[in-house]
């Protein structure tokens, strides 16, 4: 099992988490990061832990625009970490909190363009936060800025014809573990093609259904597959094989 969107970095004790969760089988996971900061912290987890991890370095686009000094200084530490990051991530569009962030949303387009742009210089793939109507204009910058660059649309949510413009594009989408108990999600991973579908906890963050008030690890990754697989009418075996498939090729490794 590979876990396609984590945050690895907000974890305490990570070091013992980590030996826990692959005892238990878990194989990768792709630990993206939120800032400066924790691009930095993820980066230190990677050089423990290098078999393990996949590193992401990014800015979260809830929780506004970065500093220019800041953005400079991520845009050196992928020149000069490049072999050990795996992507661009997290980057994308607020969509939850974009009302009381109090920027102008052209500001996080053209922030979002930046990324995409450096993200084709590194020859890198971009793991996305790009929900609902924003979903349509990740994915219009990424056909005009870098139509050959990989991408990973994270806990889509977004109507059906733009899933398929992303999915027809090549781009690959994740399962949450809310695919275990909503509709929509279930819905959202009878439309992906199998070659394009990945599973993610997005942990820490919490979940509801068979989840509630228990810690999100990739430890749910089992639950997660196992729902995923009944919904698409394949076995959790075939499940597994082929999302670790799909990850490790949009993610190396």
């Amino acid at each position: 099992m590979i876990d396609a969107h984590i945050h690895l970095e907000q974890y305490e004790h990570a070091d013992t988490a980590i030996e826990n969760w692959m005892k238990a089988g878990v194989k990768k996971v792709v630990a993206v990061s939120n800032d400066l900061a924790s691009s930095y912290r993820t980066l230190e987890l990677k050089e423990k832990y290098p078999e393990f991890i996949l590193a992401g370095v990014g800015f979260h686009p809830e929780k506004g625009l970065p500093h220019e000094r800041d953005v400079e200084e991520w845009e050196n530490l992928i020149a000069q970490e490049r072999d050990q990051i795996a992507c661009v991530g997290e980057v994308g569009l607020p969509h939850y909190k974009l009302e009381h962030l109090g920027e102008p949303f052209e500001e996080h387009i053209a922030f979002l363009t930046r990324c995409v742009h450096t993200a084709s210089k590194y020859e890198l793939p971009v793991a996305l936060h790009a929900v609902h109507d924003k979903a349509k204009t990740a994915y219009d910058i990424l056909q005009k800025e870098a139509p050959e660059l990989s991408a990973h649309f994270h806990w889509l949510k977004a109507e059906a014809s733009v899933v398929q413009s992303i999915t027809d594009a090549g781009y690959y989408v994740s399962l949450t573990p809310e695919v275990c108990y909503r509709k929509r999600d279930q819905e959202l991973a009878k439309r992906l093609p199998h070659r394009q579908l990945l599973i993610e906890t997005d942990g820490p963050w919490p979940f509801q259904g068979p989840f509630a008030r228990r810690q999100t690890t990739p430890l749910f990754l089992k639950e997660v597959a196992a729902c995923a697989a009944d919904t698409i009418g394949e076995s959790a075996d075939f499940f597994y094989k082929q999302t670790v498939r799909n990850t490790l090729r949009l993610y190396g490794g």
